[in-house]
């Protein structure tokens, strides 16, 4: 009877590390994502180059880099979120510090794209 306890109890613990993976592939699934949007605000320089009034297009521009913010902050929560639910065994989760550091680092840089396109 213990041996199938053991059994049983190994197998939850592969699930939560499969847990934790899949968390961490979620994680840079809404990155890119991130990134998609920032890139639909650039594209929309190249789209709409002359397009008059110049500030339309760059409000909507603005609004893909905003949903760029929103989608980096969001998904460093709610990583952050499950990796304090479940337990680690044989995976070593990533460190909540790097997730928080690169939306960090992409939220600087989307900031920056936004303010570069007001000045083209």
């Amino acid at each position: 009877m213990t041996e199938k306890n053991d059994l049983a109890q190994d197998r939850t613990d592969w699930a939560e590390d499969r847990t934790i993976l899949a968390n961490e592939r979620t994680f840079a699934g809404w990155m890119r994502t991130g990134m998609a949007s920032l890139a639909v605000a650039v594209g929309l320089k190249a789209v709409f180059g002359d397009f008059e009034p110049t500030w339309m297009a760059k409000s909507v521009a603005s609004l893909f880099v905003i949903a760029a913010l929103l989608i980096f902050w969001s998904a460093a929560a709610q990583s952050l979120k499950a990796q304090k639910r479940i337990s680690s065994h044989a995976t070593a989760p990533q460190s909540a510090r790097k997730m928080f550091a690169l939306a960090l680092i992409m939220s600087v840089g989307s900031l920056a794209t936004g303010a570069i396109l007001w000045l083209l």
